[in-house]
């Protein structure tokens, strides 16, 4: 309390100087009020009545003998209640039952049926180039109402370099075991272990495209279904793509139209785009090594500046430094993390 006067007079507002110490301006008051007395936590000495619609405990050792009983030892409440009250008797409702039978810790899977797990998505770290990969497919819009042109694109996860990239007329796990070899030759993977992240749609799972990844020694990663979210980079550079300013207006009229687009895209991507991420140097000069000099010019330059002029720097100068761990999907941290470390 003497706290909070002495803020109090050097102008903090009460609630202010309440809510810096953890405690409610109406605590404040009541203890203000009370003095010591109403300083001391009551709670544990207060008398609470039982509900009236409390269960004793014969009634509910009464429902666990039904539930455990021969006749309904395999049914849910869902199934008993409506049972008993076909025969005239009401023993409590079904979020009743469930409730006696969770605190009495008998709410489990029952049946043959697998109890359903829950897929946990492993994270991955990528310490430099072509370690981690993210791909997927995205729709291009066609003069034919209905029909779509599919973009299927390769991404480096650790540079954001666009390593492979194709368009065609379908999509098949074939085009895109085809796509994976281009780009492992491009790269030149042989001998590397490289993680491909992706979602779950059939071209991503297909036969042909597992088989693939494995004669190429890429360990294949999936998202969680239904969660677009686990594969962030693919999805981020796809909204690059359709808003960037000359993305076409007009649906694409063949599939020679939307592979010359696209390229033209790759290029200016990979080549002229300053990626925010990357403290605005090209996915290229990530990928090439060149970052780090380009960088380090930039620190000098911003020094020199402020040498100049010391008098418009109230403080260091910015910041350039670009972190050597890039993670897919880091918040969901698993006893399985996989760091691709060099």
């Amino acid at each position: 309390m003497t706290l909070i006067e002495e803020a109090a007079d050097s102008g903090c507002r009460r609630a202010a100087a309440c809510a810096e110490l953890d405690i409610s301006l109406r605590t404040y008051q009541r203890w203000t009020r009370e003095g010591a007395k109403g300083m001391e936590d009551g709670r544990k000495r207060a008398r609470r009545t039982a509900p009236a619609n409390k269960l004793s405990d014969e009634e509910r050792a009464r429902i666990l003998a039904l539930v455990n009983s021969p006749e309904f030892a395999s049914q849910p409440p869902s199934q008993i209640v409506p049972t008993l009250v076909d025969r005239g008797e009401y023993l409590a409702s079904e979020s009743t039952i469930y409730r006696v039978m969770k605190t009495a810790a008998q709410q489990h899977h029952r049946g043959r049926a697998k109890k359903p797990a829950t897929r946990v998505v492993t994270s991955h770290c990528a310490t430099e180039p072509n370690r981690l990969w993210s791909w997927d497919i995205t729709w291009l819009p066609t003069a034919v109402k209905g029909m779509y042109f599919y973009w299927y694109m390769v991404l480096d996860v650790y540079s954001r370099k666009i390593v492979g990239h194709e368009v065609h007329v379908a999509e098949s796990a074939e085009l895109a075991a085809l796509l994976m070899r281009k780009a492992s030759l491009a790269e030149g993977l042989a001998g590397r272990k490289v993680v491909l992240h992706s979602d779950n749609g059939s071209a991503m799972k297909g036969a042909t495209m597992l088989a693939t990844l494995e004669k190429l020694g890429v360990v294949p990663s999936f998202s969680r279904p239904r969660v677009s979210n686990d594969n962030p980079f693919a999805e981020s550079l796809f909204r690059t793509c359709k808003y960037r300013p000359n993305y076409p207006r007009k649906p694409f009229d063949s599939v020679e139209q939307a592979r010359t687009w696209t390229l033209q895209f790759v290029q200016w991507y990979n080549h002229q785009h300053k990626h925010s991420a990357l403290k605005f140097v090209t996915p290229a000069q990530r990928h090439g090594g060149l970052a780090d000099a380009i960088l380090r010019h930039r620190e000098q330059v911003y020094e020199a500046a402020k040498q100049r002029c010391p008098e418009r720097w109230s403080g260091a100068t910015r910041n350039w430094k670009l972190t050597d761990e890039v993670w897919l999907n880091p918040e969901r941290a698993t006893p399985e993390i996989s760091k691709l470390a060099a």
